[in-house]
Protein backbone atom coordinates (compact mmCIF):
# COMPACT_ATOMS: atom_id res chain seq x y z
CA UNK A 1 0.00 0.00 0.00
CA UNK A 2 2.81 2.29 0.81
CA UNK A 3 4.30 1.90 -2.55
CA UNK A 4 1.28 2.27 -4.27
CA UNK A 5 0.68 5.43 -2.39
CA UNK A 6 4.49 6.67 -3.19
CA UNK A 7 3.80 6.37 -6.63
CA UNK A 8 0.23 7.48 -6.90
CA UNK A 9 2.06 11.23 -5.70
CA UNK A 10 5.09 10.94 -7.81
CA UNK A 11 2.67 10.43 -10.84
CA UNK A 12 0.91 13.98 -8.94
CA UNK A 13 4.26 15.78 -9.06
CA UNK A 14 5.02 14.87 -12.72
CA UNK A 15 1.67 16.04 -13.90
CA UNK A 16 1.88 18.95 -12.09
CA UNK A 17 5.67 19.59 -13.34
CA UNK A 18 4.35 19.30 -17.12
CA UNK A 19 1.31 21.32 -16.77
CA UNK A 20 3.96 24.52 -15.19
CA UNK A 21 6.42 23.45 -18.08
CA UNK A 22 3.65 23.43 -20.83
CA UNK A 23 2.44 26.87 -19.43
CA UNK A 24 5.74 28.86 -18.68
CA UNK A 25 6.43 27.84 -22.15
CA UNK A 26 3.14 28.94 -23.91
CA UNK A 27 3.33 32.44 -21.81
CA UNK A 28 6.89 32.50 -22.97
CA UNK A 29 6.03 32.40 -26.70
CA UNK A 30 2.81 34.96 -26.13
CA UNK A 31 5.23 36.99 -24.40
CA UNK A 32 7.79 36.96 -27.59
CA UNK A 33 5.14 37.29 -29.99
CA UNK A 34 3.29 40.34 -28.25
CA UNK A 35 6.93 42.05 -28.92
CA UNK A 36 6.84 41.26 -32.06
CA UNK A 37 5.16 43.46 -34.97
CA UNK A 38 4.28 43.04 -38.68
CA UNK A 39 6.11 45.55 -40.73
CA UNK A 40 3.92 48.35 -42.60
CA UNK A 41 3.69 49.04 -45.68
CA UNK A 42 4.77 52.86 -45.82
CA UNK A 43 6.08 53.27 -49.76
CA UNK A 44 4.50 56.16 -51.53
CA UNK A 45 3.84 58.23 -47.92
CA UNK A 46 5.25 61.48 -46.80
CA UNK A 47 8.09 60.50 -44.21
CA UNK A 48 6.02 62.33 -41.82
CA UNK A 49 3.14 59.77 -42.82
CA UNK A 50 5.52 57.00 -42.51
CA UNK A 51 6.68 57.80 -39.36
CA UNK A 52 3.31 58.32 -37.67
CA UNK A 53 2.57 54.78 -39.01
CA UNK A 54 5.48 53.47 -37.65
CA UNK A 55 4.89 54.91 -34.26
CA UNK A 56 1.74 53.64 -34.12
CA UNK A 57 3.22 49.35 -33.75
CA UNK A 58 5.86 51.25 -31.89
CA UNK A 59 8.31 50.70 -34.66
CA UNK A 60 11.00 54.45 -35.28
CA UNK A 61 11.71 55.44 -38.86
CA UNK A 62 14.50 56.86 -40.43
CA UNK A 63 15.57 58.70 -44.07
CA UNK A 64 18.28 56.83 -45.21
CA UNK A 65 19.06 58.84 -48.76
CA UNK A 66 17.14 60.51 -51.67
CA UNK A 67 17.24 59.52 -54.79
CA UNK A 68 15.92 59.81 -58.23
CA UNK A 69 13.09 57.99 -59.42
CA UNK A 70 10.95 59.18 -62.47
CA UNK A 71 7.71 56.96 -61.27
CA UNK A 72 7.61 58.26 -57.46
CA UNK A 73 6.65 61.45 -56.49
CA UNK A 74 9.40 64.07 -54.65
CA UNK A 75 9.14 63.78 -50.45
CA UNK A 76 7.28 60.76 -51.26
CA UNK A 77 8.92 56.97 -49.54
CA UNK A 78 10.57 55.43 -52.68
CA UNK A 79 11.60 52.05 -50.89
CA UNK A 80 11.55 50.37 -47.34
CA UNK A 81 13.92 48.36 -45.22
CA UNK A 82 12.52 45.78 -43.30
CA UNK A 83 10.09 45.42 -46.33
CA UNK A 84 6.85 45.29 -45.77
CA UNK A 85 5.55 41.82 -44.22
CA UNK A 86 8.18 41.11 -42.08
CA UNK A 87 7.74 40.38 -38.59
CA UNK A 88 10.00 42.10 -36.02
CA UNK A 89 10.22 43.47 -32.73
CA UNK A 90 8.87 46.61 -31.41
CA UNK A 91 11.29 48.95 -31.74
CA UNK A 92 12.86 47.94 -34.34
CA UNK A 93 14.07 51.37 -37.31
CA UNK A 94 12.36 51.73 -40.50
CA UNK A 95 15.27 52.86 -42.71
CA UNK A 96 13.45 54.87 -45.90
CA UNK A 97 14.47 56.02 -49.03
CA UNK A 98 12.61 59.00 -49.73
CA UNK A 99 12.25 60.32 -53.85
CA UNK A 100 13.25 63.66 -54.70
CA UNK A 101 11.92 62.84 -58.41
CA UNK A 102 12.84 62.81 -61.95
CA UNK A 103 16.43 63.80 -62.09
CA UNK A 104 16.52 67.13 -63.67
CA UNK A 105 20.29 68.62 -63.08
CA UNK A 106 22.45 67.83 -65.74
CA UNK A 107 25.92 66.31 -64.01
CA UNK A 108 28.85 68.59 -64.38
CA UNK A 109 32.54 67.77 -65.58
CA UNK A 110 34.72 68.26 -62.06
CA UNK A 111 37.34 66.32 -62.94
CA UNK A 112 40.74 68.48 -63.42
CA UNK A 113 39.12 70.91 -61.07
CA UNK A 114 40.57 71.23 -57.37
CA UNK A 115 38.45 69.70 -54.58
CA UNK A 116 36.87 72.79 -53.35
CA UNK A 117 35.98 74.23 -56.24
CA UNK A 118 34.26 71.14 -57.79
CA UNK A 119 32.76 71.34 -54.13
CA UNK A 120 31.11 74.36 -54.89
CA UNK A 121 30.08 73.78 -58.26
CA UNK A 122 27.90 70.36 -57.39
CA UNK A 123 26.63 72.48 -54.31
CA UNK A 124 25.65 74.65 -57.02
CA UNK A 125 23.54 72.14 -58.85
CA UNK A 126 22.30 71.05 -55.63
CA UNK A 127 24.02 67.71 -56.12
CA UNK A 128 26.22 65.90 -53.11
CA UNK A 129 29.13 64.66 -53.03
CA UNK A 130 31.86 62.63 -51.23
CA UNK A 131 35.96 62.42 -51.58
CA UNK A 132 38.37 59.19 -51.62
CA UNK A 133 42.25 60.40 -51.73
CA UNK A 134 44.59 58.45 -54.11
CA UNK A 135 48.10 59.08 -53.90
CA UNK A 136 49.39 60.71 -57.62
CA UNK A 137 52.65 61.70 -58.40
CA UNK A 138 51.47 63.36 -61.86
CA UNK A 139 49.03 65.57 -60.55
CA UNK A 140 48.55 68.64 -58.00
CA UNK A 141 47.46 67.24 -54.49
CA UNK A 142 43.89 67.82 -54.12
CA UNK A 143 43.08 67.92 -57.75
CA UNK A 144 39.70 65.44 -59.06
CA UNK A 145 41.37 62.72 -60.85
CA UNK A 146 37.91 61.22 -61.75
CA UNK A 147 34.35 61.20 -60.49
CA UNK A 148 31.21 58.81 -60.41
CA UNK A 149 28.73 59.35 -62.21
CA UNK A 150 30.74 61.18 -65.23
CA UNK A 151 29.77 64.38 -66.42
CA UNK A 152 26.25 64.46 -68.70
CA UNK A 153 24.79 61.39 -67.25
CA UNK A 154 21.32 60.62 -67.60
CA UNK A 155 19.55 57.97 -65.45
CA UNK A 156 21.54 58.51 -62.43
CA UNK A 157 20.40 56.88 -59.11
CA UNK A 158 20.92 60.02 -56.82
CA UNK A 159 22.24 63.82 -56.49
CA UNK A 160 25.49 62.71 -55.68
CA UNK A 161 29.04 62.69 -56.86
CA UNK A 162 32.04 60.73 -55.41
CA UNK A 163 35.25 62.29 -56.29
CA UNK A 164 38.56 60.36 -56.66
CA UNK A 165 41.10 63.58 -55.30
CA UNK A 166 44.54 63.08 -55.80
CA UNK A 167 46.81 63.98 -52.43
CA UNK A 168 50.80 63.92 -52.39
CA UNK A 169 52.44 60.39 -52.85
CA UNK A 170 55.31 61.65 -50.16
CA UNK A 171 56.52 64.29 -47.96
CA UNK A 172 57.80 67.57 -49.26
CA UNK A 173 60.24 69.66 -48.71
CA UNK A 174 61.93 72.58 -49.56
CA UNK A 175 65.28 72.93 -50.75
CA UNK A 176 68.05 74.75 -48.24
CA UNK A 177 71.31 76.27 -49.95
CA UNK A 178 74.73 74.07 -49.23
CA UNK A 179 76.34 76.61 -51.65
CA UNK A 180 79.36 77.95 -49.56
CA UNK A 181 79.63 74.89 -47.09
CA UNK A 182 82.19 72.45 -46.75
CA UNK A 183 81.51 68.90 -48.76
CA UNK A 184 81.71 66.82 -45.63
CA UNK A 185 79.08 68.81 -43.61
CA UNK A 186 76.64 68.71 -46.52
CA UNK A 187 77.10 65.54 -46.92
CA UNK A 188 76.87 64.60 -43.36
CA UNK A 189 73.43 66.99 -43.51
CA UNK A 190 71.61 65.62 -46.94
CA UNK A 191 72.19 61.61 -45.22
CA UNK A 192 70.97 62.69 -41.84
CA UNK A 193 67.85 64.44 -43.56
CA UNK A 194 67.03 60.95 -45.54
CA UNK A 195 67.81 62.42 -48.82
CA UNK A 196 70.32 60.92 -51.23
CA UNK A 197 74.10 62.09 -52.30
CA UNK A 198 74.04 61.77 -55.99
CA UNK A 199 77.35 62.79 -58.41
CA UNK A 200 79.73 65.63 -56.68
CA UNK A 201 81.58 66.89 -59.14
CA UNK A 202 84.79 69.26 -59.61
CA UNK A 203 84.68 72.38 -61.27
CA UNK A 204 87.15 73.62 -63.74
CA UNK A 205 89.56 76.25 -61.98
CA UNK A 206 89.68 77.98 -64.85
CA UNK A 207 86.11 78.38 -66.05
CA UNK A 208 83.83 80.51 -63.70
CA UNK A 209 80.41 79.14 -62.19
CA UNK A 210 77.57 82.00 -62.76
CA UNK A 211 74.87 82.18 -60.33
CA UNK A 212 71.18 80.73 -60.73
CA UNK A 213 68.21 82.65 -60.22
CA UNK A 214 67.39 83.76 -57.14
CA UNK A 215 65.91 81.38 -54.43
CA UNK A 216 62.74 80.31 -54.95
CA UNK A 217 60.00 82.71 -53.89
CA UNK A 218 57.97 82.98 -50.46
CA UNK A 219 54.99 81.35 -52.40
CA UNK A 220 57.16 78.19 -53.30
CA UNK A 221 58.49 78.05 -49.55
CA UNK A 222 55.26 78.31 -48.28
CA UNK A 223 54.55 74.94 -50.27
CA UNK A 224 57.17 72.89 -48.59
CA UNK A 225 56.23 71.08 -45.14
CA UNK A 226 59.51 70.89 -43.59
CA UNK A 227 63.12 72.33 -45.22
CA UNK A 228 66.56 70.19 -44.44
CA UNK A 229 68.84 72.33 -41.88
CA UNK A 230 72.74 72.51 -41.68
CA UNK A 231 74.85 73.60 -38.82
CA UNK A 232 76.35 77.18 -39.12
CA UNK A 233 75.78 80.77 -40.14
CA UNK A 234 73.22 82.23 -43.54
CA UNK A 235 74.59 80.50 -46.90
CA UNK A 236 75.07 82.44 -49.98
CA UNK A 237 72.61 82.56 -52.19
CA UNK A 238 72.55 79.21 -54.61
CA UNK A 239 74.45 78.15 -57.43
CA UNK A 240 74.12 76.10 -60.75
CA UNK A 241 77.24 75.35 -62.97
CA UNK A 242 77.07 76.67 -66.67
CA UNK A 243 80.00 75.27 -68.07
CA UNK A 244 80.57 70.95 -67.74
CA UNK A 245 82.54 69.93 -64.97
CA UNK A 246 85.82 67.51 -64.06
CA UNK A 247 87.04 65.76 -61.31
CA UNK A 248 90.52 66.75 -60.23
CA UNK A 249 93.05 64.10 -59.51
CA UNK A 250 91.92 61.87 -56.22
CA UNK A 251 88.06 63.50 -56.44
CA UNK A 252 87.06 66.16 -53.91
CA UNK A 253 87.78 66.24 -50.72
CA UNK A 254 85.23 66.67 -47.34
CA UNK A 255 87.04 70.41 -47.01
CA UNK A 256 86.15 71.30 -50.89
CA UNK A 257 83.60 73.97 -50.97
CA UNK A 258 80.14 73.64 -52.35
CA UNK A 259 79.75 76.22 -55.43
CA UNK A 260 76.61 74.97 -57.01
CA UNK A 261 73.66 72.23 -56.10
CA UNK A 262 70.70 70.57 -57.94
CA UNK A 263 67.86 71.22 -57.23
CA UNK A 264 68.69 74.79 -56.48
CA UNK A 265 67.54 76.35 -53.45
CA UNK A 266 63.57 77.17 -52.98
CA UNK A 267 63.25 74.08 -54.95
CA UNK A 268 60.04 71.74 -53.73
CA UNK A 269 61.55 68.26 -53.20
CA UNK A 270 60.14 64.34 -51.88
CA UNK A 271 61.90 62.42 -49.01
CA UNK A 272 64.53 60.31 -50.34
CA UNK A 273 65.30 62.65 -53.14
CA UNK A 274 68.95 62.59 -55.00
CA UNK A 275 70.98 65.91 -54.43
CA UNK A 276 73.48 66.66 -56.93
CA UNK A 277 77.19 69.04 -56.11
CA UNK A 278 79.16 70.86 -57.50
CA UNK A 279 82.72 71.71 -55.51
CA UNK A 280 86.22 73.86 -55.89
Amino acid sequence: MQVRGFLKVMSTALLLLTVALVSALVTMRLAVHGREVEVPDVRGKTPSEAHHIAEGLSLATEVDGQYYSASVPEGRVLSQTPAPGRVVRRGWVLRLAVSVGPQRVAIPQVVGESQRAASIILQQRGLDSSTSELAFSDAAAGQVLAQDPPANSVDVAAPKVSLLVAKDSLAAYVMPSFVGHPLGSVTLAIRDAGFSLGKVTVAQATEAVDPSPAAASEDSRAQGQNAVMIEGGNPPQANSPKAATSPQAGGPSPASIVVAQQPVAGQKIVAGAEIRLVVR
